[in-house]
């Protein structure tokens, strides 16, 4: 059969009603209650002009409503488009017009005025959802555009029947990805192949689940589980790990922001078991949160640690086995055009690591496997069932999602490695950010995860600047931890115990903080005008 994500959330509501499904600042739904709102969110989409299939942008920070609004949205077969909030009014402007959204779910009053202020460039709106107040400037500004303002809260007064139109699987799911070095896109999922893929057949440790029916039992065998996700749920692992979680029967707990300190609460007083982070962004604060509040807090609650989207350094892992030494850590290898591609393990001598699998593959430029060993670096291409490809773009679908001279369908991102000789694959990292340094090719994932180990350190980006003698030489922009001022030579120092010497950053850049996306992803394009415009004579 194929599996829409509305019916498996339903089945799984039906299975386990009164566990809790949702907990946000101070508010919790069970399963039956989640699902009810959800439908009437639902029925509130459909009675105010939204048809299965069309676009609905979710342009909210993490709230009950963005959840329920993606909820609704698929249970009457529309497509929920993830909006990043920080956005600039011209990247909107692109999302909301490239993603033909025909409505947006607002609630912020500083999002309220940006979406009033690119409104009447906006064609294909034609109805804003605002949760809460509605301000000024968007009422002007619908009211000249004749776009219809609905007032979210609506929901209540809507059916809770679940009499939708039949799903069948093939509907998509439309993930926007990107935006640091350029407008985002559209990768399109159908819901099937996202339910198998990202979402591991809804049973990542053995066969993906046949049916409806092995869904249900599996959730009524799998004990509650609290989990937080401490990304916005605008991005991609965080969306994924919802839809994950919620398929155990899970508990969802959510905050507007990422904050360590309330995280660390959580863990002290509201039964957290796992937590979501991405990366050192997040991971260095919440350990220094935990560290400092280690006395009086126990994490022993806590059993699992996983990271997705960005780097997660071997030092902040090891501060956190230090804090809760039995809580298991996961580092998730994927992307918005794949899915879940396995762990990512960091071996004994710092490489990028992930253990041999049959969902990837080394190819060459013409697709064709390239042999074993560290000499054979390639493209990594990943296996299974692959999305459509990008929303209106032909070019960069073909160039991405690819055929295999066997006939397997796969996506090939960029990111380049080797298949070492027991099988498994380093990655190196993307090739679009590889340096180019006297002819040797230095992959800034490795530089960045050696140098978030070094004391001084809390978060750093390594690019490319340009060299006259080099063609390009390694920069890194980096932020220091509290009360911490790091140097160059020491940097360096600490560099050459784990790279090569071409490797090492010959440039150090000290900002106040590393720019980042809310997810913790990184703005190379952001840390190469830094570097450039402030990078000194090289040592």
């Amino acid at each position: 059969m194929k599996f829409n994500l509305a019916t498996v959330f339903e089945t799984v509501a039906d299975a386990v009603p009164e566990r809790v499904a949702l907990t946000y600042e101070g508010r919790s739904l069970t399963y039956a209650e989640f699902d009810r709102e959800a439908t009437q969110v639902g029925h509130l989409f459909a009675a105010s002009g939204v048809a299965p299939g069309e676009h609905v942008a979710i342009f909210l920070k993490n709230c009950v409503e963005h959840v329920t609004a993606m909820v609704g949205l698929l249970k009457v077969r529309a497509v929920p488009i993830n909006v990043n909030y920080r956005y600039t009014a011209a990247e909107l402007e692109y999302l909301f017009t490239n993603s033909d959204s025909v409505a947006v779910v607002v609630e912020e009053a500083g999002h309220q005025q940006v979406l009033a202020s690119i409104l009447d460039r906006l064609p294909h709106v034609r109805t804003v959802y605002v949760v809460g107040q509605a301000d000024a400037a968007l009422v002007a500004a619908a009211g000249e555009r004749d776009v219809d303002l609905v007032d979210f809260a609506g929901w209540r007064d809507q059916s809770t029947e679940r009499d939708f139109a039949e799903r069948t699987g093939d509907e998509h799911y439309i993930l926007y990805t990107g935006g640091t070095t350029g407008y985002p896109k559209g990768v399109v999922w159908t819901h099937d192949d996202l339910f198998h893929k990202p979402l591991s057949g809804g049973n990542p440790y053995g066969d993906a689940h046949p049916d409806l029916a092995a869904i249900a039992t599996a959730a009524q065998a799998m004990p509650p589980i609290s989990f937080l996700i401490a990304a916005p749920l605008m991005h991609g692992a965080a969306s994924y790990a919802m839809f994950f979680y919620f398929i155990f029967g899970g508990r969802l707990v959510m905050l507007r922001d990422f904050d360590p300190a309330r995280i660390v609460d959580g863990i002290a007083n509201d039964g957290l078991q796992s937590l979501l982070i991405v990366g050192d962004a997040m991971g260095m604060p919440l350990a220094d949160e935990m560290e400092r509040r280690k006395d009086e807090v126990d994490y022993s609650p806590l059993f699992m640690v996983t990271s997705g989207g960005a780097i997660w350094s071997q030092a902040c892992r090891d501060r956190f086995k230090e804090l809760a030494p039995n809580a298991m850590q996961r580092d998730n290898f994927g992307a918005s055009e794949s899915g879940n591609d396995g762990e990512i393990t960091l071996d004994d001598n710092g490489n990028l690591r992930v253990p041999a699998t049959d969902k990837m593959l080394v190819v060459d430029d013409t697709l064709a496997e390239v042999p074993a060993g560290p000499e054979n670096v390639g493209l990594i291409a990943r296996l299974g069932p692959v999305p459509q490809g990008y929303y209106k773009d032909e070019e960069k679908t073909a160039r991405t999602f690819r055929t295999l001279p066997d006939g397997r369908r796969c996506s090939v991102l960029g990111d380049m490695g080797y298949r070492d000789h027991d099988g498994s694959i380093v990655f190196l990292g993307r090739g679009s950010q590889c340096i180019n340094t006297g002819g040797e090719k230095v992959y800034v994932e490795e530089v960045e995860n050696v140098l978030h180990g070094h004391p001084d350190i809390a978060d750093v980006l390594v690019v490319a600047v340009p060299d006259d003698r080099l063609g390009e030489r390694v920069a890194a922009v980096v932020s220091p931890r509290e009360g911490r001022e790091p140097q160059l030579e020491d940097v360096q120092r600490h560099a050459r115990e784990s790279l090569a010497g071409y490797k090492v950053p010959r440039d150090l850049v000290v900002v106040p903080e590393v720019k980042r996306t809310p997810a913790g992803k990184a703005d190379y394009r952001w840390a190469k005008e830094v570097a450039r415009d402030h990078a000194p004579t090289p040592a």
